[in-house]
C-alpha cells in the first residue's frame, strides 16, 4: 500500500485521518446477528490456511475499499451493461483478489441472519481477521457499516496510491512482477522483519524504499525494525482509523443480500 503526497500522509502503512465512526459500534449486531463474528473469523482462517497469501489479498480488499469514497463496499461491485465499477480501475485490474473468499464468507452470514450483515463490514472484519491469522496484531473493529448502491472508477483510479508514489508499505502478500525492482522477498507473515529490510535497502517496491531515504519516516522505520510491539499497536491503531474512512450508516447505502450487486 502507498501514499501520495497528501500531508496528512507521515507514514506508509495506513496513518490516516479518521473522517467518520459516528454511529458505529463494536456490538452492533450482538443482538441481530451475535455469530456474525465468529462466522467470519472461521471462513478467514479457513482461506488463510489454504492459502497464507489470502491474508494479504483480504487485507488489500479493506484498504482499496476504503480509499475510495471511504469503506462502503463499492471495490466489491460488479461491472454490468449499464455500469462500470471499480474492479477493471488500473489499480485493481488483475491485481486484486479474494473476491470469491468474501462470496463465500458472505453466504456464510447469510445462511446465519438473512441480510443483517454488510458486506462493507465483512471486509472489515476479513481483514482483522486475516491479519490476525497471519501472526499480527489485533484490534476492535467498529460496526454498522452499510453498502454502497455505486462505484466510482474515476475515483479508483485516482484515489488508490500507486507502488511508485513517494510512501508507501507492502508489508505482506505478494507484488506483480511489473511493480518491483531487483530486490525481492515475499513473506507470508506480519512482523518487523519488513523494515529491517528497508534499513538494508532492501524494500520490494519503489514507494517502499522511499520510507528509509533520509526522510521523516527514517526515524520509524529503525524503531520499527527493532520493536514489533510498537508496530503492531500503531498498525493497529491505524487500521482502526482507516475502517472508520466516511462510512455509510442509518438509512443510508443498504445491506446487500450479494456482495457483487445491489439489492
Amino acid at each position: 500500500m502507498a501514499c501520495n503526497h497528501r500531508p496528512p500522509c507521515l507514514l506508509a502503512f495506513f496513518f490516516f485521518a479518521a473522517i467518520a465512526s459516528a454511529q458505529l459500534s463494536s456490538t452492533f449486531y450482538s443482538t441481530s446477528c451475535p455469530l456474525a463474528i465468529q462466522t467470519i473469523r472461521q471462513a478467514v482462517r479457513a482461506a488463510v490456511a489454504k492459502e497464507a497469501r489470502m491474508g494479504a489479498s483480504l487485507l488489500r480488499l479493506h484498504f482499496h475499499d476504503c480509499f475510495v469514497n471511504g469503506c462502503d463496499g463499492s471495490v466489491l461491485l460488479d461491472d454490468t451493461p449499464s455500469f462500470t465499477g471499480e474492479k477493471t480501475a488500473v489499480p485493481n485490474n488483475n491485481s486484486l483478489r479474494g473476491f470469491d473468499v468474501i462470496d463465500n464468507i458472505k453466504s456464510q452470514v447469510e445462511a446465519v441472519c438473512k441480510q443483517v450483515v454488510s458486506c462493507a463490514d465483512i471486509l472489515a472484519v476479513a481483514a482483522r481477521e486475516s491479519v490476525a491469522a497471519l501472526g499480527g496484531p489485533p484490534w476492535t473493529v467498529q460496526l454498522g457499516r452499510r453498502d454502497a448502491t455505486t462505484a466510482s472508477l474515476d475515483a479508483a483510479n485516482t484515489e488508490i496510491p500507486s507502488p511508485k508514489s513517494d510512501l508507501g508499505a507492502h508489508t505482506i502478500g505478494q507484488a506483480r512482477c511489473i511493480s518491483f525492482r531487483d530486490r525481492i522477498y515475499n513473506e507470508t507473515s506480519i512482523d518487523s522483519f519488513y523494515f529491517r529490510n528497508l534499513v538494508k535497502k532492501k524494500g520490494l517496491l519503489h514507494s517502499d524504499q522511499q520510507l528509509f531515504g533520509g526522510g521523516s519516516t527514517d526515524s520509524l522505520v529503525t524503531t520499527y525494525s527493532t520493536n514489533t510491539a510498537r508496530f503492531f499497536s500503531d498498525f493497529a491503531a491505524a487500521m482502526v482509523k482507516m475502517g472508520n474512512i466516511s462510512p455509510l450508516t442509518g438509512t443510508d447505502g443498504e445491506v446487500r443480500l450479494n456482495c457483487r450487486k445491489t439489492n
